[in-house]
């Protein structure tokens, strides 16, 4: 049937600014108003109008012309169209007596489009008993899918037979409430009927699928069609298929920054274009438009952030203000990591820590041995007085394998190293006379003898300050709230301390170095002596220690170090950075720079009109003023805290321009820690891997993640949601 434009019923200015937007004559246009204006709501029900054919037709008699045309009625409302607007009482002649042909159609057309007089209902049709009993047994279904995925737990078991004695989380859980429950057990389970127990997995899918798009909905509610940054990742799931996490970062509507994982998209590959069409039908799906995007943060491959065909160059070429920012983690990490491919000896250093770690935790008797070794310890530091007890005091403690894609997680390692040094050189020794294989014997003498040596220590010490340092900056940068003008400060004032350290900290190393090699028996080198190369120990070096290992070691590490600093961190120095450093309300907004404000608006062409940059030269002068005198913001600490206080304070009202302004800044993302949360989740990941549940999984993981909004979920709006998603249930 042509798609008709209805006309709406409403008063009469309102009727006729409809009216007005319809492509046909304004005086035919005013015919139905001026001959019976008070029969607009009775003809609203039923008069329609065809922009290509400029006529009127009665949409009820249309729709059941042939019963009509059997039965030998006929008019131009049904079949050529009404356009006589000058023959205005053709409407009323049309609607006729009560048992007219037309309002037997508008009586059809009622039935039609009411739900309980459809086929499908009439097929299902409950009474009341049954329908209560089916609302039960959703709603115990609900909460037993909702207690499982609070936990990340599967639903289903190998065998969910009636002979099974496990039929899976879900079923058992259900069981448990129904024995718990009198209402619940009564209409669950074997008291159902076996054609509407909702339990079978399709029934637990539409549940998940559910939850998840609610969690989503409340997702694009709080973004409220405003700007937001984009975070993306890739990798490979636990059945080799490519998948791509997505991240909106976005200011909410008390000021806060929010990062919320709006779910994972499976991708054939990891092409730039793949992802880019992936994000396309995903925005598409929630109604979004990159032209809403003004951050993009991703990790440092090709694929992403190439400058000709990477993901950031597809979506810049949409929209010139969605600014790339490299992932700073991911940044900090490439930091890290140059150091060890580097330098030789450090590299080195780091070789032997894996071997060990293998060696003493490779089997579960040698675990034991090191806690019994831990334990013995303990309780002769607590017999000489040396440590005291309590709650929480002196637990077992284990040697943390690092990660293979965070390399600051060495520092923990080297923190236990250090802390239980003598107990993994007594373990080494076990396993030297009690170990079975040869190979790890040798293993074992080979390790025990570099821990007892100078470079060994050195190198410990050493690289767990410079790794502590990191770490902390890697923590600070990982936090969802934090803005990038503080991101780059923490990042300067990292820079400072390693500048420092390479000045001044050589003694203090030097000491703590001295202090452990004393404490655990290794041999001092004489700094003033000629330095020795161990991979050519005959060939004279001309070198001391001390030079060695201040000038080479030492201060080269950290010249290394603070290059890739520079070199990693390009960020720093853009144009963009420092303007948004103006904004800043640090030292009682002590950068403040209204010139380099107004050049920040211009980076956002899209976001100011002509007009309201004019506007935006007075508001910086009045918002300026009005914040230094209020103490309020005197000791503000992060644009995150400027933007809470100007909603909790209503100056976002008061000052709109320039809150816009602040919003555009927080939406530049600083790490991708969020999208890597996913990842992260391998326990529920395994749990959901199963083939016939793959698909369902990149729905759970929003759940898994935003908890928050996860337990704002109702009962009541999942079942709404889910009677909609068949025909066949049960209309309650």
């Amino acid at each position: 049937m042509e798609k008709f434009l209805k006309i709406k019923s409403a008063s009469t200015s309102e009727t006729e600014s409809n009216l007005d937007d319809l492509p046909w004559d304004p005086a035919k246009r005013k015919k139905i108003l001026e001959y019976h204006p008070n029969k607009r709501d009775e003809y609203a029900n039923w008069l329609e109008y065809s922009v290509s054919r400029d006529k009127a037709f009665c949409l009820c008699c249309y729709l059941f012309r042939d019963d009509i045309q059997k039965q030998g009625g006929n008019d131009a409302f049904v079949t050529e169209g009404f356009s006589s607007w000058n023959k205005s009482e053709r409407l009323a002649i049309h609607v006729g007596a009560m048992n007219s042909f037309h309002n037997i159609a508008v009586k059809k057309c009622d039935s039609l489009m009411n739900q309980n007089h459809s086929i499908e209902h009439a097929f299902y049709k409950q009474d009341d008993v049954a329908k209560n009993e089916y609302r039960i047994r959703l709603n115990a279904s609900i909460d037993a899918s909702r207690y499982l995925l609070r936990q990340g737990l599967s639903f289903r078991a190998h065998d969910e037979s009636v002979e099974s004695d496990n039929k899976g989380n879900f079923k058992q859980l259900l069981k448990y409430t129904a024995e718990q429950n009198e209402v619940v057990g009564k209409v669950a389970l074997e008291n159902a009927p076996k054609n509407n127990q909702m339990t079978s997995p399709p029934i637990q899918k539409d549940i998940v699928h559910c939850f998840a798009e609610e969690v989503v909905k409340s997702i694009i509610e709080e973004i409220d069609h405003g700007v937001f940054g984009l975070l993306v990742d890739e990798s490979a799931d636990v059945s080799h298929k490519e998948q791509m996490a997505v991240v909106f970062r976005f200011v909410d509507k008390i000021g806060t920054i929010k990062e919320r994982f709006i779910g994972v998209v499976h991708v054939r590959d990891t092409s730039s274009l793949t992802l880019k069409h992936a994000i396309d039908d995903l925005f598409a799906k929630y109604g979004l438009s990159l032209k809403n995007i003004r951050g993009q943060g991703y990790d440092g491959a090709s694929n992403m952030k190439g400058e000709f065909n990477g993901l950031r160059s597809l979506i810049l070429r949409e929209n010139s203000s969605g600014y790339y920012v490299h992932c700073f983690a991911h940044q900090l990490q490439l930091v890290v990591v140059a150091i060890a491919k580097k330098h030789f000896e450090v590299g080195d250093f780091f070789d032997k820590i894996s071997t060990m770690l293998n060696v003493v935790g490779a089997s579960c008797k040698r675990k034991d041995k090191f806690q019994e070794i831990y334990r013995k310890e303990i309780e002769k530091e607590i017999n000489d007085g040396e440590i005291s007890t309590g709650k929480g005091k002196n637990q077992d403690r284990s040697l943390p394998r690092p990660a293979a894609t965070r390399w600051g997680s060495h520092h923990k390692t080297l923190f236990r190293l250090v802390e239980l040094f003598s107990i993994v050189t007594k373990v080494l020794k076990f396993i030297q006379t009690e170990g079975i294989e040869d190979s790890k014997k040798r293993q074992a003498y080979g390790l025990a003898n570099y821990l007892h040596t100078f470079d060994c220590v050195f190198y410990m010490h050493f690289m767990l300050h410079i790794l502590g340092l990191t770490e902390n900056l890697s923590m600070a940068l990982q936090t969802k709230d934090q803005d990038i003008l503080n991101a780059v400060s923490l990042v300067e004032s990292t820079k400072r301390e390693l500048q420092k350290f390479r000045d001044d900290g050589w003694d203090s190393l030097m000491v703590k170095v001295h202090s452990f090699c004393k404490k655990h028996d290794v041999d001092m080198v004489m700094i003033e002596d000629e330095f020795v190369d161990f991979r050519r120990p005959r060939k004279r070096t001309n070198t001391t220690n001390l030079q060695y290992y201040k000038i080479s070691c030492f201060n080269f590490v950290l010249d290394l170090q603070l290059q890739e600093f520079n070199d990693r961190f390009t960020e720093v120095n853009t144009q963009l950075l420092i303007c948004m450093a103006s904004l800043s309300p640090t030292s009682s907004f002590k950068q403040f720079d209204k010139d380099k404000l107004m050049k920040l608006v211009e980076f956002y062409p899209d976001d100011f009109t002509s007009v309201e940059r004019f506007s935006l030269e007075q508001q910086f002068d009045i918002y300026i003023d009005n914040v230094k005198e209020d103490k309020r913001f005197s000791n503000l600490k992060s644009l995150g805290d400027l933007s809470r206080l100007m909603v909790e304070t209503q100056k976002h009202l008061a000052l709109p321009l320039i809150y816009r302004l602040l919003k555009l800044v927080l939406t530049l993302p600083v790490a991708t820690a969020t999208v890597e949360m996913f990842f992260c989740n391998e326990v529920c990941e395994n749990n959901f891997s199963q083939s016939n549940w793959r698909s369902i999984f990149k729905r759970l993981s929003c759940l898994f993640i935003e908890k928050e909004l996860f337990e704002s979920v109702t009962n009541e709006t999942v079942m709404k949601r889910f009677q909609t998603m068949a025909q066949c249930r049960v209309c309650l």
